[in-house]
C-alpha cells in the first residue's frame, strides 16, 4: 500500500466510509417507502443494489453490524425481485423499516472519528515487505476488495470531495481565495488603463512625427512607433478582455460556492414522509404522502428547526385530519388520504405548507377543550377561525387520549416557537369536511438564486431569473407609449407595464429612448418591467436588508458584487404588485373622465371617524352614504347600488369581517369591492380580511389620505 493510502486510513480509516454509507442511507430510506406507497420491480432491484453496495463497503472496513444489517435487508427483498408488481406483507415492511433505522443508528454512530493513532517510526526492513492496516482482511475475496478500496481511497485522495460534501470550513476557506483572488482584478484593471493611455500617447507622438513637429524623421522610427502602437492597442484590449473575463467567471463560481452552504429543502421530505407513515400504521390509515418544491435551497440551520416542527405537522395531519376508511367511503372520498407538503420561495421568504384531505378540524371539540382548560369562557362565541387560532396557543388536543403520536396538544406549541424564533409567522386554514392547511412562512437569511441583471437610470439590480420568462426589445416610440398607457401589447396579450426606474423611485431620462421589457411571472400573474439594458446572468445568494433600511416595495433582499458592494435584488411578486396596481390606476384614471363615479358607502360605528372619511372622499369628488352598524350598512347596501364599500372592523352587531363576508356571498352585492379600515395591524387580522374578501386593508394607526384615495382608484372603475 502506498504511503498516501496508508496515512489516509491510518489518520481515520472510516473516512470515506462514512460518506458512502449516509448516501446509502438515505437512499434506502427514500426507496423503502417508495415501495410501500408504490410497489415496483425497478425500486425492489434499486434497493437490492444500494443494500449489496452498503454491505460490500462496510465488510471492508470492518463494520459487521451494518454488513449484518444490510443481508438480513437484502434476504427479506430477495423474494420478491421477480415479481413485476410487489406487494410486501405488512411485516415485511416493517422488518424492512426496523433495519433501515439500525442500520441508520450505527451509522450516525460513526459520525465523529476516532482519533488519530500516531503511526510508529517503522524498523528497517531486511527485505521489501507489504505493508497492511490493522485488522487486515485474510481471505483473498477480502484481499481483493481491500485492493480496491485502496485504489478508491487513492483517487479520492488525489480529487476534492463533491461540492455538496464540502465541510462548512473548507467553503469558507474557498470564499476567502476567491475574495483574495478578486483583490487583485483592481491593479490589473488599472494596468489596463494605463496601457489604454500609453497607447494613445505613442498615437499622439506618431502624428506628431508624420506632421514633423520633431526631431526624429527616419522613416523606420516612424513605422516602428505606429507598430508599437498597434501592439500596445491590441494588448490592452486583451488585457481588458480578460479581465472582465476573470471578473464574471470568479462571479460566478462564488455565488456557486456561497451556494454550497445551502442545504435543498427535499432533504426533509423522506423524515416527513416516514413521519407520516409511521404515524398511519400506528392509526390504522392508509395514507399518501406528496411533496414538491424540492429544489428551494435555505440555510441549513433554518431547515433543521422547520424540520422538527413539521413532524409534528405530519403527524397531526394524519391523527386528526384523516378519517378512517369507513369514513371517508361514507363521505365519498378516496379510501386513502393525502398528506401534501409544498415548499416555494415567495422573495426573500420560504413558505412551507401541509395540506390534508380529511376531515378539518373539529370545532365543537375544540370548544369543549378550549373550555375545559380555562382558553375559553363559557358561552363566548369567537367564530370558527377564531376557535382555530386557539390550537396555535397550544394545550390544546381533541385527541381521546395520550398515544405515541398525539394526544399531549405540543404539536402546534412547537411549530409556534419555531415561527417566533425565526421571524416568521404561521396560519391555519380549516375546511370543514375538506381538510386543513397549516402555512409556516419564515424569511431567508440566504437565499441561492440565478439571476439576470438590468440596469435603468442608471442603477444596477438583478431579477430572480426564475420569474423571467422573456425579454423584449423596445424602440424610443413603444416605450414612451408603454410607460404612458402603464401596458404593452405583446404577443396578443396586453401586460401591465412598469419602468424600473419609476419602481424604484429613481428619476429616469428626460428622453424616451431604447429599452428592454422583461416579461416576468409571478402569483400567477404576468408583467412587463421596462429596464434600459440587460448586463448578463449571475449565480448569487441574497441576504435580507438590514431591519433599519427602507426599501421600495420591490426590493426583495440584496447580494455583494465582486468588488464587495451591495447589489439590490427585486422581488418578482412586489413587481408584480406594483406594475398591476399602476396599470389599474392609469385605467381607473382614463375611465374617470368617461363615466360618473359611483357613490361609496362608509360603515363605521364611530362619528368622528365617518365624518373625518366622509370628507377625505367628499374632497375627492366622490358621493358618501354613512352607516353606523353592520347591520344599518347592510340595509343601505341592498337598497343602492355602490361603487365601493369603506367600513370598520370592530362594531357591536356585525363587525366588519361579517359585514364584508355577507356581502361577498349576497349575488346582488359580491361584484363590489371593499376596504377594512381599522386600528388592528397583525398579520392574522389582515389575513382574516383578505379570506372574508376584502380588496385592501388600512390600519388607523397608520393613517394615509393618499393612500386610501390610491386604493379607491385602484378599484372603482
Amino acid at each position: 500500500m502506498c504511503h498516501s493510502v496508508q496515512s489516509v486510513m491510518t489518520r481515520d480509516p472510516l473516512r470515506y466510509f462514512r460518506i458512502e454509507a449516509k448516501e446509502l442511507v438515505d437512499q434506502i430510506s427514500a426507496g423503502v417507502l417508495d415501495l410501500d406507497q408504490q410497489p415496483e420491480a425497478d425500486v425492489v432491484a434499486r434497493l437490492l443494489r444500494f443494500a449489496h453496495t452498503l454491505k460490500g463497503a462496510a465488510r471492508v472496513v470492518r463494520q459487521q453490524e451494518i454488513a449484518d444489517r444490510a443481508h438480513e435487508f437484502e434476504e427479506v427483498l430477495v423474494p420478491h425481485r421477480d415479481e413485476s408488481t410487489p406487494a410486501l406483507p405488512a411485516d415485511q415492511m416493517r422488518e424492512l423499516l426496523r433495519l433501515n433505522d439500525e442500520i441508520s443508528g450505527f451509522v450516525t454512530a460513526l459520525s465523529a472519528p476516532a482519533p488519530p493513532v500516531a503511526e510508529p517510526a517503522p524498523a528497517e526492513p531486511e527485505e521489501p515487505i507489504r505493508t497492511v492496516p490493522l485488522n487486515a482482511p485474510t481471505t483473498q475475496a477480502e484481499v481483493d476488495q481491500a485492493h480496491v478500496d485502496a485504489e478508491l481511497a487513492r483517487g479520492a485522495d488525489a480529487a476534492s470531495d463533491r461540492p455538496e460534501r464540502a465541510a462548512t470550513a473548507d467553503l469558507d476557506d474557498l470564499l476567502d481565495a476567491i475574495g483574495e483572488a478578486s483583490s487583485r482584478i483592481a491593479p490589473l484593471r488599472d494596468g489596463g488603463r494605463t496601457l489604454n493611455r500609453l497607447h494613445r500617447n505613442v498615437e499622439t507622438l506618431g502624428e506628431r512625427m508624420r506632421v514633423g513637429r520633431t526631431t526624429v524623421s527616419d522613416a523606420s522610427a516612424r513605422t516602428s512607433v505606429r507598430r508599437l502602437a498597434g501592439e500596445l492597442g491590441a494588448l490592452g484590449r486583451r488585457l481588458t478582455d480578460a479581465v472582465d473575463q476573470v471578473e464574471r467567471e470568479l462571479d460566478e463560481v462564488r455565488g456557486r460556492a456561497e451556494g454550497l452552504r445551502l442545504v435543498p429543502a427535499g432533504s426533509i421530505f423522506t423524515a416527513l414522509r416516514r413521519a407520516v407513515r409511521d404515524a398511519a400504521e400506528a392509526e390504522g390509515k392508509p395514507v399518501r404522502f406528496q411533496a414538491s418544491g424540492a429544489d428551494v435551497r435555505m440555510g441549513p440551520h433554518l431547515l433543521n428547526l422547520i424540520s422538527g416542527a413539521y413532524l409534528h405537522v405530519v403527524r397531526n395531519a394524519v391523527v386528526h385530519g384523516i378519517e378512517p376508511e369507513k369514513q371517508r367511503i361514507a363521505a365519498g372520498k378516496p379510501v386513502e388520504g393525502t398528506v401534501a407538503v409544498h415548499v416555494e420561495r415567495r422573495g426573500r421568504y420560504a413558505e412551507f405548507r401541509c395540506a390534508d384531505d380529511g376531515r378539518g378540524f373539529d370545532l365543537a371539540a375544540l370548544r369543549r377543550t378550549a373550555e375545559e382548560r380555562g382558553l375559553l369562557a363559557p358561552g363566548l362565541d369567537p367564530g370558527p377561525q377564531g376557535l382555530i387560532d386557539l390550537v396555535l396557543h397550544g394545550g390544546i388536543s381533541t385527541a381521546p387520549g395520550v398515544t405515541e403520536v398525539a394526544g399531549r396538544g405540543i404539536g402546534m406549541d412547537v411549530v409556534r416557537d419555531v415561527a417566533l424564533q425565526l421571524g416568521g409567522e404561521v396560519s391555519i386554514a380549516n375546511r370543514p369536511g375538506q381538510g386543513a392547511t397549516v402555512r409556516l412562512i419564515v424569511p431567508l437569511t440566504l437565499l441561492s438564486m440565478n439571476g439576470l441583471i438590468v440596469e435603468a437610470a442608471g442603477t444596477t439590480t438583478t431579477m430572480p431569473l426564475d420569474a423571467v420568462r422573456r425579454c423584449v426589445r423596445l424602440g424610443p416610440d413603444e416605450v414612451a407609449t408603454a410607460t404612458a398607457t402603464a401596458r404593452l401589447a405583446h404577443e396578443r396579450e396586453v401586460l401591465p407595464f412598469l419602468p424600473l426606474a419609476q419602481a424604484l423611485r429613481v428619476p429616469a431620462g428626460e428622453e424616451p429612448r431604447s429599452g428592454v421589457a422583461v416579461v416576468l411571472t409571478a402569483d400567477r400573474d404576468t408583467v412587463a418591467i421596462g429596464v434600459d439594458r440587460l448586463a448578463g446572468i449571475s449565480t448569487l445568494v441574497a441576504r435580507p436588508l438590514p431591519d433599519l433600511a427602507p426599501a421600495a416595495p420591490v426590493i426583495g433582499s440584496v447580494s455583494i458584487d465582486l468588488d464587495g458592494n451591495p447589489r439590490l435584488v427585486l422581488d418578482a411578486h412586489g413587481l408584480v404588485a406594483e406594475a398591476r396596481q399602476e396599470s389599474t390606476t392609469a385605467r381607473g384614471d382614463a375611465a374617470a373622465a368617461a363615466r360618473p363615479r359611483m357613490p361609496i358607502l362608509v360603515v363605521d360605528d364611530s362619528l368622528t371617524t365617518r365624518m373625518l372619511e366622509r370628507s377625505i372622499l367628499e374632497s375627492a369628488g366622490y358621493e358618501v352614504d354613512l352607516a353606523a352598524s353592520g347591520e344599518e350598512g347592510l340595509e343601505r347596501a341592498r337598497s343602492r347600488r355602490y361603487g365601493l364599500y369603506l367600513t370598520d372592523i370592530d362594531m357591536p352587531g356585525i363587525d366588519g369581517f361579517t359585514f364584508v363576508a355577507r356581502t361577498r356571498a349576497d349575488p346582488q352585492l359580491a361584484h363590489v369591492p371593499a376596504i377594512l379600515v381599522s386600528s388592528r395591524a397583525s398579520a392574522e387580522d389582515r389575513r382574516r380580511g383578505a379570506e372574508a374578501g376584502a380588496s385592501a386593508y388600512v390600519v388607523k394607526g397608520e393613517f394615509n389620505q393618499e393612500e386610501l384615495l390610491t386604493h379607491i382608484r385602484r378599484l372603482i372603475l
